[in-house]
């Protein structure tokens, strides 16, 4: 009976041990593959074709799902993953990759003629902005107005960056501007020559079919120059034939 017994247990611890082999040879390898995770891996501040190739033999998808335009990090380079760097996931959990690219550069647009509070506006909505301003008096601008600009129209800068504009005073204090006389009537002319606080100088008198009498054909100062005393400014008048002269001076008599 004793034997029987030692028998039974021999053969129960036998078979015991084999359903444990069984289950942890087996069973539960099997089950424990099932559920098997991985870590992340951290691939931020990696180039993207690289982070693709590691993700991908680790077991990952990569996908580009964002970017971001700087200039502080090297173009294609990854700088954000979710899930992040350490993580635990499935094996074929797509990683999904925020990358790097070159900041996008603006075009400068043409600021000359503008008055100041435009070209704030203007260089706002484009994202570039004024960074120094001068001031000059220049008779070729109307006060207020922007006469140069650093970088030039069609320059390609970064976004944020800031212009240098020189804003022109007008004319001079006690400057006095020639104004273009060229193909007025001579009386339009000298009226023009007194609101400039200039005197007439010299009438001449040129022989001229194609004009209206007394149209101005000359002026002895180019228009645009600047003085800074009034003078005088000589005038070649047209003429049809020396007729209306005297008749001018008969008249003026």
């Amino acid at each position: 009976m004793m034997n029987k017994i030692i028998q039974f247990l021999i053969a129960f611890g036998i078979v015991s041990l084999a359903i444990i082999l069984i289950f942890d040879w087996f069973i539960m390898p099997s089950y424990v593959r099932q559920d098997k995770t991985l870590i992340v891996t951290d691939i931020t501040g990696k180039n993207l074709n690289r982070a693709l190739i590691e993700l991908e033999t680790e077991g990952y998808k990569g996908v580009v799902y964002d970017t971001v335009y700087t200039a502080d990090v090297t173009p294609q380079t990854v700088v954000d993953q979710y899930p992040v760097a350490g993580a635990k996931v499935k094996p074929g959990r797509t990683i999904r990759l925020k990358i790097s690219r070159s900041e996008k550069l603006i075009i400068v647009p043409n600021l000359v003629g503008q008055s100041r509070r435009s070209v704030e506006i203007s260089l706002q909505q484009i994202g570039l902005r004024i960074d120094t301003v001068y001031t000059e008096f220049n008779p070729d601008y109307p006060k207020g107005t922007v006469a140069w600009q650093f970088p030039k129209s069609g320059d390609h800068i970064k976004k944020g960056m800031g212009l240098q504009i020189t804003v022109s005073q007008g004319l001079p204090p006690d400057f006095f501007q020639v104004p273009q006389l060229f193909g007025m009537s001579m009386q339009n002319a000298k009226d023009l020559l007194t609101k400039a606080r200039l005197k007439v100088g010299k009438i001449s008198y040129k022989q001229n079919e194609d004009l209206v009498p007394y149209t101005v054909l000359d002026q002895s100062i180019a228009p645009g120059t600047v003085l800074d005393q009034t003078i005088q400014v000589d005038l070649v008048v047209s003429i049809l034939d020396l007729k209306d002269i005297f008749d001018k001076l008969s008249n003026e008599k």
